[in-house]
Order: structure tokens, then sequence, then C-alpha cells
């Protein structure tokens, strides 16, 4: 991870080059009179979990049609609540 530092009145003339920064993973930290006052970042994804085993093995079906005899499609319905 790549760390910059900006003064906040060069932060005001090149808001939008900081902020391609951040979005390609470069934080950079805002300064006022050379004090730290605020810190831009790239955006932390919520809510995503990769396991340990993410990217290795090979995919699997949720739902085997030998499981559910075929009726898949009516398991799914009732899970969404449209049953």
């Amino acid at each position: 991870m790549t760390m910059n530092t900006i003064a906040i009145q060069d932060l005001k003339a090149r808001l939008s080059l900081v902020l391609t920064q951040a979005r390609s993973g470069t934080t950079v930290l805002v300064t006022r009179h050379s004090e730290a006052i605020a810190q831009i970042g790239p955006p932390v994804p919520g809510g995503v979990h990769r396991g340990v085993r993410s990217g290795v093995g090979r995919l699997e079906p949720a739902l085997r049609r030998s499981g559910t005899k075929g009726r898949y499609l009516d398991v799914l319905r009732d899970d969404r609540g449209e049953g």
C-alpha cells in the first residue's frame, strides 16, 4: 500500500487527481500546517469475505439436482419468498 501526503491547499486544486489515486489503491494523507488532519484512501468493500480456499479447487453447484429431485427452482422460490 502506497501513501502520499498533500497539503489542504493543494488538495483543493487537485481533488480529482487525489480521488483517482485513492481509487487505484493509494492512501493520501491530508495535512494543514504540516499536521495530519485527514486520510483519503481506497474504498473498503463491506461484507466481502474471502475464505481460505478462495480461488482453489473447482466450482460445485449449491443445490444438486439429485438432492431436490428436479425441484430446485421450487426450493429457490420458497427461499426467496416467491412460492
